[in-house]
């Protein structure tokens, strides 16, 4: 199937999903862009009214990095707007995961958040993106600072098993507003413990440091104020960051990555990139 065409006189939310069984070969509204990627949508879930994950088919052509993003859009104009995703799910995955926020006039996620198994999604063929175990210098422990949907790109490296390889300990910091919107990192790092091929390396060598803003949670704080405070590493029983040892990946909202950034520099970490790799990188693409 290479897309669904609803009809256009019955409210969206009004139609039941549509099946491979029951549309093998249904049009789309509009003619599908030439160099891009249709294709169809697996499964979706919804965490709250913010959040939703969805996958959906893998094209046999396609080749990534674990932690790279794709530029993602949906088939209702002649020219679809598109929009950054990082690819979820590691590289050796036979479909593709993706986790979005809901923004309700998003000029694409207004649409996005309404998609349904079956449904079409266009995706441009280059995979890129600076989160990527190659653009660090080798060293021990990986740290992976996420606020929001920016824990998307460390879900496809913590089930890759070049980064157990690469580092002896990994750490996923991932911070949200609601103990709701952390559901999706904690169901992350249960499946890379519980996968055959990465499973026994997650559990002896990830730990996940999940905190919360707003909610009442275990743990509670902005990671950066953490990291300043020193709360982060008397939590975890680990000494300071060390440029000698620690290398850093950071994806979030702007502010975020500005405070991060500055954080991981003040403790003598340079920023590296794909064709000059160092201690730590930074997704500049896209913020929560």
């Amino acid at each position: 199937m290479r897309g669904v065409k609803y009809p256009t006189d019955v409210p969206r939310e009004d139609l039941p999903p549509m099946t491979e069984a029951a549309a093998p070969a249904i049009e789309t509204a509009f003619p599908i862009p030439a160099g891009v990627h249709a294709e169809t949508v697996v499964s979706v879930q919804h965490y709250t009214d913010r959040l939703f994950k969805f996958r959906i088919t893998r094209p046999a052509s396609l080749r990534f990095r674990s932690g790279e993003f794709v530029m993602i859009g949906l088939p209702n104009a002649a020219k679809p707007l598109y929009r950054a995703y990082s690819i979820a799910s590691p590289s050796w995955d036979e479909e593709l995961d993706f986790f979005s926020i809901k923004v309700a006039d998003g000029p694409l996620t207004e649409h996005l958040q309404k998609i349904r198994p079956g449904d079409m999604i266009l995706m441009r063929k280059k995979p890129v993106g600076t989160l990527v175990n190659d653009a660090l210098v080798p060293g021990t422990r990986l740290w992976l600072f996420a606020t929001g949907t920016g824990i998307a790109p460390f879900v496809s490296l913590i089930r890759d098993p070049e980064t157990y390889e690469k580092f002896e300990k990994v750490i996923l910091c991932h911070t949200c507003r609601l103990r709701s919107e952390l559901e999706y990192g904690f169901e992350a790092v249960a499946a890379a413990r519980a996968d055959p091929l990465v499973g026994e390396e997650a559990t002896a060598q990830l730990v996940h440091y999940a905190t919360t803003t707003r909610d009442q949670s275990e743990r509670m704080g902005r990671i950066t104020d953490l990291i300043s405070s020193g709360k982060l590493f008397d939590d975890l029983g680990a000494g300071p960051i060390d440029p000698a040892i620690d290398r850093g990946m950071i994806c979030g909202s702007i502010d975020f990555l500005q405070d991060a950034k500055a954080l991981l520099e003040a403790a003598g970490l340079t920023e590296g990139a794909n064709s000059r790799p160092a201690e730590f990188v930074v997704e500049k693409a896209f913020a929560d």
